[in-house]
């Protein structure tokens, strides 16, 4: 499993910030599910690897990023992840 330690945010007019918004989820909850997730994938559609966590209010939410280095992520966006079957 990866660790992440570095999450890179971008809070310009076209950012990771306001996307990640946009679809209902926040900079603490996007950070939560990368610091404890229980699934790894790459999108189909995408090409991004992207990671699997509970939020403390029971949702299931996934995160998908661009890994900038060893320890270092940059968000791409967050989606409802209740229905993904792994």
């Amino acid at each position: 499993m990866m660790t992440i330690i570095r999450v890179i945010w971008d809070d310009e007019e076209n950012g990771n910030v306001g996307h990640i918004a946009e679809h209902g989820y926040s900079i603490e909850e996007v950070e939560h599910v990368l610091s404890d997730f229980h699934y790894e994938g790459v999108s189909k559609s995408s090409g991004y690897p992207f990671v699997i966590g509970f939020l403390p209010d029971g949702r299931r939410v996934g995160v998908a990023f661009i890994r900038i280095d060893e320890i270092s992520v940059l968000p791409v966006t967050a989606f409802d992840a209740d229905n993904y079957k792994n």
